[in-house]
């Protein structure tokens, strides 16, 4: 950071933030935060008056509202990947630490202690008032977006925002936001290398693996590096686009993650049309689109993890700072095997060596 940076944010002022959009009409709100050197929060922030309105991310409001408003896009994104779902919002699951939206094609998983700031945003697209309601952590980076579809009910969604918005509306986030913090830690492997063997090996469940990482104070690639090729091997880097369009061509159902931290979202079932534009990686289907940045993926791996039968296996992309970009499985319901296609799939990827641990016990 360099000494103007702390300047520049404290004299950017709301009236010039709004000045500098009309300027650029087309520019999204996200690409002008990072122009100004400010986060995407404080941008809409600024427009609070001028059609936008701060409202409270309340689970309990929110999601049993969206439920009654019919037809929308829930949109979930990382720096490189976005993923979007058209449907209703269905069954929510409440939760203190995590909650649930569980339906046919949206389907998320939510941390609500992320969830930071919220706008109701409206939008002039010529004749086009376009709505959406957009979240964001403490750090001012979107969690989720929901945009309304021309099935909303516009008078539901209408009462949705009256109930969720709040006395203030201020122009600025009081405080401002918080930094982002450091990207994962690597700790010392080889201290740590043995008994992740042995616990991964004892898992009996997928989901089990997030408590294995937190209590060995692990990171996801770290993990995978002291697995060993049974459980984890790494891949070459265009095997996600591979995957993507073997997967087309053959009409395999696949379980696409995309997550930030305070949303995962999730597509499942087979995909279809598939285009690439610049670095641009795209699946424009009637209810799920995907937009991935290719050229940020550093690392892919393929990973084995015990399950109620056999094992399931994942492939995963990281950007450079070690970022999971996505995620995916094969369609799978609980209590039944893998899909044979899928483990096939994906064990015919192209493979690349593992980095192994120096001095670990084999």
């Amino acid at each position: 950071m360099t000494q103007s940076e702390p300047e520049l944010e404290h004299t950017i002022s709301p009236a010039h933030i709004r000045r500098l959009r009309a300027e650029n009409p087309k520019m999204r709100e996200r690409d002008l935060a990072r122009t100004l050197g400010i986060s995407e929060a404080e941008v809409l922030a600024s427009f609070c008056g001028h059609g936008v309105r701060r409202i409270k991310p309340d689970f309990d409001v929110l999601f049993p509202g969206l439920q009654q408003a019919g037809e929308v896009m829930a949109l979930t994104r990382n720096e490189s990947a976005v993923h979007e779902k058209i449907g209703l919002f269905e069954k929510f699951i409440p939760g203190k630490h995590a909650a649930l939206m569980l339906g046919e094609n949206i389907d998320t998983r939510m941390f609500p202690s992320k969830w930071a700031h919220g706008f109701a945003v409206e939008k002039r697209d010529g004749d086009t008032v376009r709505h959406s309601l957009q979240f964001f952590d403490a750090h001012g980076v979107a969690v989720q977006k929901i945009h309304t579809r021309p099935a909303t009910d516009l008078n539901r969604w209408s009462a949705l925002v009256d109930d969720l918005t709040v006395k203030d509306q201020s122009e600025c986030i009081p405080g401002g936001v918080t930094a982002p913090p450091p990207g994962p830690a690597r700790p010392d492997a080889l201290e740590l290398q043995n008994e992740l063997r042995e616990r991964w090996e004892g898992m009996t469940d997928p989901h089990q693996f997030h408590g294995l990482l937190r209590d060995l104070g692990l990171d996801r690639l770290s993990a995978f590096s002291m697995a060993g090729e049974n459980w984890a091997w790494k891949l070459d880097a265009g095997s996600v686009t591979a995957m993507l369009n073997h997967a087309a061509s053959e009409d395999l159902p696949i379980m696409c993650f995309v997550g930030n931290r305070g949303c995962i979202q999730i597509h499942s079932g087979p995909i279809a049309s598939l285009f690439e534009r610049g670095p641009w990686f795209n699946i424009m289907d009637p209810t799920f689109h995907l937009h991935l940045r290719t050229d940020h993926i550093c690392d892919v791996w393929a990973v084995r993890k015990p399950a109620d039968t056999g094992h399931v296996t994942s492939l995963e992309a990281y950007d450079r700072e070690g970022n999971q970009v996505i995620q995916f499985f094969g369609v799978r319901s609980e209590g039944n095997a893998e899909r044979s296609d899928w483990r096939a799939l994906v064990e015919k990827l192209p493979r690349l060596e593992t980095p192994t641990v120096l001095g670990a016990v084999q």
